[in-house]
């Protein structure tokens, strides 16, 4: 099994992160998951620190079956007033509040890619993060950044992160 890679990044101050739509350690709903409805969960993030300027979303699968894991949702720019994504908001960027913009994942869209593990593969986990961040925006192109990239210079600006990990298997 692959490692949890915000238990080997450092460690910072947590916040929670909730959705109506997942439960922290339980199984994905057809309905988020690339082989069911495809649409991005209803997520709620409270008690960062009041000093934060913005937020990073991200959606990852440390089980997929590459050496790099997989970048399912990458949202960069959203503003420290932004507590909430609604169902659906990584459909595109006219879903997302303010200047929020979506970040090509790994399907190599500038949208939500819900789960989709290998058949008969064991469950894989899909790690929700929301980083709050020291700056108001990454100076991140959306159209020319990748995951990756947005993950590296995330970390240098987190002041605190929150997450919620569900699972999935076909």
């Amino acid at each position: 099994m692959a490692p949890d890679p915000y238990e080997i990044l450092p460690a910072f101050p947590a916040f929670t992160l909730t959705s109506a739509d997942l439960e922290d350690g339980a199984p994905m709903p057809p309905l988020y998951a690339g082989v069911g409805d495809n649409i991005s969960p209803q997520l709620s993030w409270s008690g960062f620190p009041a000093h934060t300027r913005g937020f990073t979303l991200n959606c990852f699968d440390p089980d997929a079956p590459t050496p790099a894991g997989y970048w399912h949702w990458t949202v960069i720019d959203l503003d420290a007033e932004t507590t909430s994504l609604q169902r659906g908001a990584g459909t595109s960027d006219l879903a997302l509040p303010g200047d929020a913009h979506h970040v090509r994942n790994d399907s190599n869209t500038l949208s939500y890619t819900g789960a989709a593990p290998p058949p008969g593969d064991r469950p894989h986990r899909y790690i929700f993060a929301v980083h709050a961040l020291d700056v108001p925006s990454l100076g991140l192109n959306p159209q020319e950044a990748t995951a990756t990239a947005v993950a590296f210079q995330t970390l240098f600006h987190t002041i605190a992160r929150a997450r919620l990990t569900v699972t999935f298997r076909r």
